[in-house]
């Protein structure tokens, strides 16, 4: 197989730990060109709560604006596609991951701002096409490399947007599929200064984030990312 990325193993030891006795969880999704942004942010934020997170949910990226709460945050959940970002609104949001707020992107996300370089260092990728369109029969195969999130997970067949990117060679492969012979993350986490990344690009559908294996993942990954 011909690998379209590499491994790294993180290092939580030089991440700082947060002292919070609670912790804050914003979810900001929109610009959804068709997407249930929307539906999926409430099942997401759903679930936070559940593991004893207060959730705030917001439709608009000027949430990124409030310095002070955004870097209060123990994680930012962003649920976008394409768009635009504001200079003043991105500088915030990579300031706070980068002093320790713990950051997922979910699906369109890694297509959204597609000018902004930092945003994609940052996240550990682009979107570049999903050969085959929107009903792509394939399977999503787990790497073990971080049994934290994987652990006991099975490999996985779905029928959705098959994701083609270009990739920050310092991602941890959480998932994986094959174009081909060449290997092509689905999920992964990385660090950003003090923060940690995760991204998953399953989501196109509602049905798609409930389903068991991608719900437990993505769970996972979030409680990791908040540190």
């Amino acid at each position: 197989m011909k690998r379209a990325f590499s491994i790294r193993i993180h290092d939580s030891s030089v991440m700082p730990k947060r002292s919070d006795r609670y912790k804050k969880a914003l979810i900001v999704y929109g610009d959804d060109e068709g997407h249930r942004h929307k539906d999926v942010a409430q099942v997401m934020g759903g679930w936070l709560r559940e593991e004893g997170f207060d959730v705030t949910l917001s439709d608009t990226l000027d949430s990124f604006l409030e310095t002070n709460r955004l870097k209060s945050m123990h994680l930012i959940v962003l649920i976008w596609t394409r768009g635009t970002i504001q200079p003043q609104q991105l500088a915030n949001l990579l300031s706070a991951v980068r002093d320790g707020v713990g950051f997922t992107g979910i699906h369109s996300t890694i297509g959204a701002f597609r000018g902004e370089i930092d945003f994609h260092h940052m996240i550990g990728g682009q979107f570049l096409a999903h050969p085959g369109g929107a009903d792509t029969t394939y399977t999503v195969h787990m790497s073990g490399n971080h049994p934290q999130i994987t652990q006991g997970l099975s490999d996985f067949t779905v029928t959705t947007e098959k994701y083609y990117m270009m990739l920050d060679p310092a991602i941890c492969v959480l998932a994986w599929t094959c174009f081909g012979e060449v290997e092509m993350p689905v999920a992964w986490t990385k660090s950003y200064g003090h923060g940690r990344i995760m991204y998953c690009s399953l989501g196109h559908t509602l049905n798609m984030v409930t389903l068991p294996q991608v719900e437990i993942l993505m769970k996972r990954g979030m409680n990791w990312a908040s540190r």
